[in-house]
C-alpha cells in the first residue's frame, strides 16, 4: 500500500509539499493470517505478533464498520478529504493517539477544506477551524491524516488546522480560539491526552518539519486555559441522510 506521509499540512496549506516517499509497508492477505498464532507469512516474510496486531484490520472482512460522515466531534460538519491525504487504520488499536498538533493554513477556511479535498495536495489535517468558530472535520480520528511530515508523529496525533495567517494577529479571533479549545478538550477527553505544551503542540515543533505555525501570534498561555476551562460536548449522532456527509471528495 503506497502512501505519502511527508506532506504537511499547516503554513501554507496550498503548497511547499515534499516528495511522495512510498511505504516500507505490509500487506496481510486473506491466505497471510494465522489465528492463534505467533506470526503470519506476509510476502515471503514474517509479521511478528506486535506488529500483526496493529494490521490485523487489513484482512479483508475484519475492519470496523464504516458509516459515511460519520462525526468524531458533534459540533463539527462533515467535508470529506481526500483519500488520497490520509489512510486507513483502526486507531486507537494500532496506534495510540497521545497529540494534538495544532496548524494555521496561510489562507482562509474555504482555502483549507478545497485543498485538502484535492489528491494531489498530499496532505489534510483532520480538523479545520473558521475565524467565525465553524469545524469541519475531514478525516475520521481513527486513520492516519497526512499533516505533520513526520510519519510517527501522523500516526500518533490529530491534526487542526485554523484560518488564518501566521503574522496576522487579527487571524486568531476569540471564536477561533473558543472553539478549537472546546475541540482539543474534547480530544484530549475521549483519548486521555494530558492538557500541556507537551502533548498539545504546534507543527513547528513536530520533528523533522521545515514548517513554522501556527507561529509566534499564537497564544498558547490562552489557548490551553480555554482547553482546561472547556465543558464537556454531547456524544455524536450519525449524521441523517442528505447531511454535509455528501460534501467532499
Amino acid at each position: 500500500m503506497g502512501e505519502n506521509e511527508q506532506g504537511t499540512a499547516g503554513s501554507g496549506a496550498g503548497g511547499g509539499r515534499r516528495a511522495a516517499t512510498p511505504r516500507d509497508g505490509k500487506k496481510i492477505g486473506r491466505r497471510a493470517l494465522l489465528i492463534g498464532g505467533a506470526a503470519a507469512v506476509v510476502g515471503g516474510g514474517v509479521l511478528a505478533r506486535d506488529e500483526l496486531a496493529r494490521f490485523w484490520w487489513q484482512v479483508p472482512g475484519v475492519g470496523k464498520p464504516r458509516k459515511d460522515g460519520e462525526l468524531d466531534y458533534a459540533p463539527s460538519e462533515w467535508v470529506a478529504a481526500s483519500s488520497a491525504n490520509w489512510r486507513r487504520a483502526d486507531r486507537p488499536d494500532d496506534f495510540r493517539i497521545d497529540r494534538v498538533v495544532v496548524h494555521v493554513v496561510q489562507g482562509s477556511y474555504e482555502v483549507a477544506l478545497k485543498v485538502f479535498q484535492d489528491p494531489a495536495h498530499g496532505a489534510a489535517s483532520h480538523y479545520v477551524v473558521g475565524a467565525d468558530g465553524k469545524v469541519a472535520q475531514m478525516i475520521r480520528e481513527l486513520d492516519v491524516a497526512y499533516h505533520a511530515g513526520n510519519r510517527s508523529w501522523n500516526e500518533r496525533s490529530i491534526g487542526i488546522e485554523h484560518e488564518g495567517f501566521v503574522d496576522k494577529p487579527e487571524s486568531f479571533t476569540d471564536a477561533m480560539y473558543r472553539s478549537s479549545a472546546r475541540l482539543t478538550a474534547d480530544i484530549c477527553r475521549r483519548h486521555r491526552i494530558p492538557v500541556d505544551r507537551e502533548h498539545i503542540v504546534g507543527h513547528v515543533e513536530v520533528p523533522g518539519t521545515d514548517h513554522t505555525d501556527p507561529g509566534p501570534l499564537w497564544d498558547w498561555d490562552r489557548y490551553l486555559k480555554l482547553v482546561r476551562e472547556a465543558k464537556p460536548i454531547p456524544s455524536p449522532s450519525p449524521s441523517p441522510s442528505g447531511s454535509t456527509a455528501a460534501r467532499g471528495a
